[in-house]
């Protein structure tokens, strides 16, 4: 029996696991947090899920919530005029629907599902030191944090980051008493050279809520939360954004409450590509996956479906490998074929994060005229590969526009 070890108990390190343990495998979680922490701390991102992230939760029997947890049905896109309005309003429905569960709520349900199959957990702050340990006495090291200090071990790929500095201010309020959108829906809103706000349902340690998204340009009117210092002023501080840059969504929010003291959470980090196999300081090989190695920002709701996938690809290389060495050529190779995906999410995201060209535009207004434009758009939160040619290419978006 194979020994694989994990260090972090996210979206991609727990699938993983519980996978592996499926099939088998001996595996040893490291992560720095006890389950109690995680239901009890705060909340930790928007983790929207679209259908084929969600189909990787179910092919392994970890879809716990799906039941309770409110389905998304549609996407929708409105942009703030000059003067305040919505010079830009569509929605359409999604192929499949999408849902979010807190990650206070399913981390820990899939914490007891892995000790109950008979996986190995380990509550420590990994250190380098502790990575050699693990590193004599596995087959594969597995790093699946991803924005702590032993991810930098993995060398930023310059080459792939086109950003040394965060692009947005963040933020995330979790509330109930919104009126309901029908049908429901990602509402995603710009307000050009201001930032994004996107909310959409969710399911969260109270039950039912809303996520609200904030990403403020840096600098900018909505880069404001560093005076913030209780979850009132938070929330008071989410609604004055939503009066001034979003007022439609300020109507459907003036009852507005929070789940919860710990429903909200604040912050930046930038956009990073590493590459995905470090060295320890005996030579041992350690491969980093998901948000370990592609970090990109939320702007595009991609993180979880990102671990998500990257996990299903990882347990299917480490199955298909045998008894075969997990070495330096393996792991770049299965890197590789995560890449052949994840570079478009990270190309896509990128591209969102800068002002949107002509061609963009004009994608995003013939969307409210022309159906097939508008349901390729939100169809692509799905599987980002289909945006392209499309939307990098002007000559390529005219034409689908045309044939549209």
């Amino acid at each position: 029996m194979r020994n694989i070890t994990i260090v972090g108990a996210g979206q991609s390190g727990l699938q993983l696991g519980l996978g592996l343990l499926q099939n088998g495998y001996r595996v040893r979680l490291i992560s720095n947090r006890t389950p109690e922490d995680f239901a009890t701390g705060k909340v930790m991102s928007s983790q929207f899920m679209f259908a084929d992230a969600l189909q990787a939760e179910r092919d392994l029997g970890l879809n716990d919530w799906e039941k309770e947890c409110p389905k998304t049905e549609a996407l929708g896109v409105s942009i703030a005029g000059p003067d305040g309005k919505k010079a830009i309003d569509w929605v359409y429905t999604l192929d499949k629907p999408g849902q979010a569960v807190d990650q206070r709520v399913k981390y820990p349900g899939w914490i007891k599902k892995f000790k109950d199959g008979g996986g190995e957990l380990i509550i420590r702050e990994a250190s380098v030191a502790d990575l050699e340990n693990y590193a004599r006495d596995s087959d594969l090291l597995i790093i699946a944090g991803g924005k702590g200090d032993i991810t930098k071990l993995f060398e930023r790929d310059g080459s792939r980051s086109p950003f040394d500095q965060p692009q947005r201010a963040l933020a995330l309020t979790y509330v109930t008493g919104l009126a309901p959108y029908s049908p429901t829906r990602v509402a995603f809103n710009i307000a050009p050279t201001v930032g994004e706000y996107f909310v959409f349902p969710a399911l969260t340690i109270t039950g039912p809520c809303e996520i609200m998204v904030f990403e403020g340009i840096p600098g900018g009117p909505m880069d404001c939360w560093s005076d913030v210092k209780t979850p009132d002023q938070h929330l008071a501080r989410s609604m004055e954004i939503l009066q001034k840059f979003f007022p439609w969504e300020a109507e459907r929010s003036k009852n507005a409450k929070l789940t919860d003291p710990n429903g909200i959470l604040s912050g930046r980090f930038a956009p990073t590509v590493r590459k995905p196999v470090a060295q320890l300081p005996s030579g041992a090989a350690v491969f980093g996956m998901a948000d370990a190695v592609v970090l990109n920002d939320p702007i595009t709701g991609q993180g979880s479906n990102n671990a998500a996938k990257c996990a299903r690809l990882y347990l299917k290389r480490i199955l298909d490998n045998g008894a075969k060495p997990f070495d330096r050529a393996w792991m770049q190779q299965t890197f590789d074929e995560y890449w052949n995906y994840a570079q478009f999410v990270t190309g896509w995201t990128n591209a969102m994060l800068q002002p949107p060209p002509p061609h963009v535009l004009n994608i995003l207004v013939a969307a409210q005229s022309k159906p097939k434009v508008g349901k390729a758009f939100v169809n692509g939160f799905d599987d980002p590969r289909t945006f392209f040619p499309w939307l990098a290419d002007p000559a390529e978006a005219e034409k689908f526009v045309q044939a549209a």
